[in-house]
């Protein structure tokens, strides 16, 4: 096999551990926000609005991810790369996947043993899905676009930055939620247990799989 044939080889193969990184991802967000029990911070500013207005989920976050890719071109200013925009590209494909598990899952929370435990895997499946997809070094989803994007601006760490802006989205759905008559209603223990949880599940991951990833990709 030659040099290109083995560098396409490995491009392929980290394009489809990055897609099903992607599957999984949208699928935790899924199950998170489906055990009824708040939303995680990334997405509660559209779940709540969801809640509030009876707009679909999976749509609104399509264009708040674009938000968040129009934000990065100013945060970044000089230092923009015009490549950041495909991450519309995966904005569009990430949201259709979470709105067709939305609709062939279609659980319906209330029983809170049953909610809890959808919820701890829809962290599990999150956390390892955002590990995938980063780990494999292409277009970011906008979430971890706008994080990394504030680190380098303000030359602040990643994770500090991450739980800053996750408190940033917090604070926002209590006041669209306020608005509506309810401050709670994308925020919930989900919420906490997410910002929590899904550090802890990328961590442990990375730790027993990334080196072997990037070693069987060749990144």
């Amino acid at each position: 096999m030659n040099l290109d044939s083995t560098k396409k080889k490995q491009m392929s193969m980290r394009v489809v551990i990055y897609l099903f990184g992607m599957v999984l991802l949208a699928l935790g967000i899924t199950l998170n926000t489906q055990a009824g029990l708040g939303a995680s911070a990334i997405v509660s500013v559209p779940y709540t609005i969801s809640q509030g207005t009876g707009m679909n989920f999976a749509n609104l976050t399509l264009i708040a991810y674009c938000v968040l890719v129009v934000a990065q071109f100013f945060i970044k200013g000089k230092n923009r790369r015009w490549i950041d925009a495909l991450q519309v590209v995966v904005s569009i494909v990430f949201t259709r996947f979470m709105a067709l598990f939305q609709y062939v899952i279609g659980y319906e929370s209330g029983v809170f043993i049953n909610d809890l435990v959808v919820l701890l895997l829809g962290i599990l499946f999150t956390g390892i899905g955002a590990a995938m997809t980063v780990d494999m070094n292409l277009i970011p989803n906008p979430g971890d676009g706008i994080v990394s994007s504030l680190a380098e601006r303000f030359n602040r760490e990643l994770g500090f930055c991450k739980n800053c802006f996750d408190a940033f989205c917090v604070v926002c759905s209590l006041a669209i939620g306020l608005a509506f008559g309810n401050p709670l209603m994308g925020i919930g223990l989900g919420t906490v247990l997410s910002m929590l949880g899904v550090g802890r599940v990328i961590y442990f991951f990375n730790k027993a799989a990334k080196a072997h990833l990037q070693q069987f990709t060749m990144i």
